[in-house]
């Protein structure tokens, strides 16, 4: 083995006890390597993947090179049967998406739906990565592509996005999306009519098929079975399948185990409840789509008491832009006040921290009695963490009446939890997608 193998083989084991294993497979394996006089390029197949890499592993792998002897080490892009580049163009810079009445095929998209105006940030980002991978390379980066998440966290978004990119880079792509339900009544119609030529004709001959809400095949017999042999007959032409759900696949009530066992041929990734940041930039972005002056004080305010999802959030906006004009007052932050104090008040009515507590308890399946109990277990005492940390984030009480709360705790054991759950947000996935899912519940 030559010295550049070895040496990327060397960083490849690092990264793949350091990270967890779906992000080695996304973002380090499909790496290449060369090496020239001295030189170490890193080559991704594209942009996004390069960026990554750039912002979160390039420093390490820069120090381990240059230990290893390399005297410089660059990072380019490369697409399939093409030459590397270095500094790709953004994305879809200054090229106008194709509209879907241009393309010789029905695909059903919203041209609204784009990779540009997706707004990613840790929620979404693995998911945003791996459709545009998906989007470059239908058919052969992941298949099939399963999308899952709560609801108005932006999944049918991310999927027509794919469609609309693979209509622009090829307009004679046949792409059809399809919700679930329209789905459903095609099979029962397909019966009905004994129209099963024109059906296959349909759904077997596409180049990329989106299935929105898979959850609603559940206890459908029929539906599932002439979906099952729409899947083999695409994805053993290499043509993309992407699908969209509110669970994960093994959480779907009444799927056939033979599908379940074939969404998880190729990748499986979540969108989760955004976070602060990216519910501020979501706001702002909406607001200028919407011609909406929203300064970054009002935007904060909204997204800072509504986090749920980001339907919720476009309501709330819509909410704050209808009090103004019927003031004939520009937006600010006293206004939003005004016209969200229903809103917020129900809310804070609503989550309570007897209702955390039991959301809690309900969720790690344990006694709600266990929030007050002294046991110290870790599956007692990380739920009861987790639920005063929410309890502070959601919740204005004080850390004395939280601990209060809890059993009679001390103010010190309540900071104690809310920076212990802080610390496992960032270096447990699982922890981080707990904390989500329940602040989405709470608040939803």
């Amino acid at each position: 083995m030559n010295k550049i193998m070895s040496f990327w083989n060397h960083i490849k084991n690092q990264f793949r006890q350091e990270i967890p294993e779906q992000q080695f497979a996304t973002w380090i394996e499909p790496l290449l390597v060369n090496e020239d006089n001295g030189q170490l390029t890193i080559i991704a197949n594209n942009r996004f993947v390069l960026q990554w890499i750039k912002d979160r592993f390039f420093v390490k792998i820069e120090e381990l090179a240059k230990k290893e002897g390399f005297t410089e080490v660059i990072l380019v892009t490369q697409r399939i049967n093409a030459k590397p580049t270095i500094n790709s163009v953004t994305h879809n810079q200054n090229i106008p998406l194709t509209e879907p009445q241009q393309t010789p095929y029905p695909s059903k998209l919203n041209p609204q739906f784009t990779l540009d105006n997706f707004i990613a940030g840790k929620a979404n980002q693995l998911a945003r990565a791996a459709a545009i991978q998906v989007a470059e390379n239908p058919g052969q980066a992941y298949n099939p592509l399963f999308i899952y998440g709560g609801v108005g966290l932006g999944k049918t978004h991310l999927i027509q996005a794919i469609g609309n990119e693979v209509v622009r880079r090829n307009p004679k792509a046949r792409v059809k999306y399809v919700h679930a339900e329209k789905y459903v009544s095609d099979v029962v119609r397909t019966y009905q009519h004994k129209s099963f030529d024109s059906f296959k004709k349909e759904y077997h001959s596409l180049d990329v098929l989106m299935v929105d809400d898979i959850q609603f095949f559940g206890g459908k017999t029929r539906t599932q079975e002439e979906f099952f042999f729409a899947f083999n007959a695409l994805v053993e032409s290499h043509k993309q399948v992407i699908i969209a759900c509110d669970s994960f696949p093994r959480e779907i009530m009444g799927m056939e185990e033979r599908l379940i066992s074939r969404f998880g041929w190729g990748l499986t990734v979540a969108v989760e409840a955004p976070e602060l940041e990216m519910r501020v930039a979501i706001l702002i972005n909406k607001a200028k789509q919407q011609h909406i002056d929203l300064n970054e004080d009002v935007a904060f305010f909204i997204a800072k008491h509504i986090r749920s999802h980001v339907r919720e959030l476009e309501g709330a906006l819509k909410r704050v832009q209808a009090y103004s004009g019927f003031k004939n007052e520009p937006i600010t932050l006293l206004s939003a006040k005004e016209s969200l104090k229903d809103l917020l008040a129900l809310k804070h009515r609503q989550i309570s921290v007897e209702n955390i507590q039991k959301t809690v308890a309900d969720y790690y399946k344990i006694k709600v009695a266990d929030m007050f109990s002294k046991k110290r277990t870790r599956s007692l005492a990380r739920p009861r963490q987790m639920a005063m940390a929410l309890a502070k984030d959601i919740t204005s009480l004080s850390l004395p009446d939280i601990g209060d709360a809890f059993g009679g705790r001390d103010h010190t054991t309540v900071l104690h939890a809310c920076r212990k759950m802080q610390e496992l947000c960032i270096s447990d996935q699982t922890i981080l997608r707990d904390y989500q899912a329940l602040q989405q519940i709470l608040s939803s």
